[in-house]
């Protein structure tokens, strides 16, 4: 798991990402980001749900936190395609009598078609996300990170922590 904290400088984007558009996902959006969920999940996994099972069930729950203000999510498009997305969930802490901000952030599904890596999309993705995170005054963001992406979110502020643990209930 990497942690960030929101005070640090977020990297530059590379130059040739311009015609990719980033925004802010809606309802509408749900049935290509459960396309994208299942290609980024079933590339990793071997036992795993019929394709159109698996979408119909995504699009619902999609479509439903897509409409609560502590779920967000971005896309970028090339061409009118969704060609890549970021979720982001905003966890309310415990309020506290101290100045130290009341909320979490939790960003998952980061994924982006092989066709379009390398163009600096995770960059403004991640970006978006932070900023977000910034504006809401988050305490700080987590994620968990697959090996390649590491690279991705270091150059963002992201670290390993060393005071924070994980007790894994369920093993793949």
């Amino acid at each position: 798991m990497l942690f960030y904290k929101p005070s640090l400088t977020v990297g530059l984007l590379p130059q040739d990402s311009k015609q990719m558009n980033i925004r802010p996902a809606n309802p509408a959006d749900a049935p290509a980001l459960a396309q994208l969920r299942y290609a980024f999940r079933s590339l990793t996994y071997h036992d795993i749900e019929p394709q159109t099972q698996f979408v119909q069930r995504c699009v619902t729950w999609m479509t439903d936190r897509l409409q609560t203000p502590n779920w967000r999510c971005w896309v970028a498009e090339q061409e009118d395609e969704i060609v890549g997305g970021l979720w982001l969930q905003l966890i309310e802490k415990i309020p506290n009598p101290t100045s130290e901000p009341e909320l979490h952030g939790y960003i998952t599904n980061v994924f982006v078609k092989e066709s379009s890596r390398g163009q600096g999309v995770g960059s403004r993705l991640l970006n978006e996300a932070i900023t977000l995170c910034k504006d809401q005054s988050v305490h700080a963001v987590i994620l968990w990170p697959s090996e390649k992406s590491r690279t991705l979110y270091e150059r963002h502020g992201f670290a390993v922590r060393s005071d924070l643990f994980e007790l894994v209930l369920e093993k793949l």
